[in-house]
């Protein structure tokens, strides 16, 4: 049974989808939108989102996707490959009836939304992607490119990749330190971090963060204490083994080298997130519009970082709803 949502007007249930017990977060009535969450997050990180689109006329969903919160986490990390994750978003449309969607993701979701929509164009109508860009398959796999940009320095998706599990024994053993010093804004005060050697042999990754002196106004106390939670229950290995495919999917995705995205397509984004590296508006919509066929517009919004729905719910929400109207 479906534990009780801490949001009200979102409810819990339990899907079988693609082979996976799924737990969903919903609301509303109406045409479908699907959220896909990225790491290290949860359904909870589209808490604004789920109302606000429910009261617009929408079924809205937020599933904890594979390997997170209180869905399937399967052993294998060649079972989080983008293959089996894009097959997970049909499979929660076939279990609600559904024959299409919009399709909407942040972060890692916005990965998956990607390739979803190129896997799976039949099966959705729009797609908003959020803080992470499209460039179209890489020349080559982007795992050994941060190899070669990195060398023996540190780098927190190489640390996601290298064998014995050593990144969630970090995590796991204080989850509340890695997460309260990445869900904060760009402005955040910190503390001096503790390892400031570059290199990977100086440490982990959380004592290179330095620790938040404050929580940022749009992340509540309560908000925080949900989300560590939530990790305390699963544990990171999950959420970890999606990086862990990233040469994988390079690799099992060639049939997509040249393949446009065609429907509809919106890119929101903080202006001062991370993974944009200070891209502007017109950069990005150069670049993706050479592999987005239908790129309606490129948001990016003042001030904000990389926890663009969070920390700007309003002003997300507003953007996405303004793109659906012109569907």
């Amino acid at each position: 049974m479906a534990s009780q949502s801490p949001v009200t007007g979102v409810s819990f249930r339990f899907i079988e989808a693609n082979g996976l017990t799924m737990r969903i977060a919903e609301a509303g009535e109406g045409p479908l939108i699907l959220l896909a969450h990225g790491w290290p997050e949860s359904w909870y990180s589209w808490r604004h989102q789920l109302t606000a689109l429910a009261d617009a006329g929408y079924h809205v969903v937020a599933p904890d996707m594979r390997g997170y919160g209180e869905t399937d986490k399967p052993a294998a990390v060649d079972d989080y490959d983008i293959v089996h994750v894009a097959a997970d978003m049909v499979g929660i449309l076939d279990a609600l009836g559904e024959e299409t969607a919009i399709m909407v993701g942040h972060d890692w979701g916005s990965i998956v939304a990607w390739n979803t929509v190129l896997l799976h164009p039949q099966r959705f109508t729009a797609l908003i992607a959020m803080s992470v860009p499209y460039g179209g398959r890489a020349r080559q796999s982007p795992l050994e490119s941060w190899k070669a940009a990195f060398g023996d320095n540190f780098y927190y998706i190489l640390y996601h990749n290298e064998p014995g599990g050593v990144a969630e024994a970090e995590y796991d053993s204080n989850p509340r330190g890695l997460l309260s010093r990445l869900y904060l804004s760009p402005n955040s005060p910190r503390e001096v971090p503790l390892v400031t050697d570059p290199l990977r042999s100086a440490g982990g990754w959380i004592d290179r963060l330095g620790a938040a002196k404050e929580l940022p106004a749009w992340l509540k106390a309560e908000d925080l204490d949900y989300i560590v939670a939530q990790f305390e229950q699963s544990g990171f290995r999950g959420g970890i083994n999606y990086y862990r495919n990233f040469h994988r999917n390079w690799e099992i995705t060639e049939n997509l080298d040249g393949v446009k995205v065609q429907v509809p397509t919106l890119f929101i984004a903080g202006a001062r997130d991370v993974v944009i590296a200070g891209a502007t508006q017109e950069q990005l919509t150069a670049s993706m519009s050479r592999v987005v066929e239908d790129l309606r517009g490129v948001v990016l919004i003042a001030e904000i970082g990389h926890w663009v729905q969070q920390e700007a719910p309003a002003e997300t929400t507003a953007a996405m709803l303004g793109f659906l109207n012109d569907l």
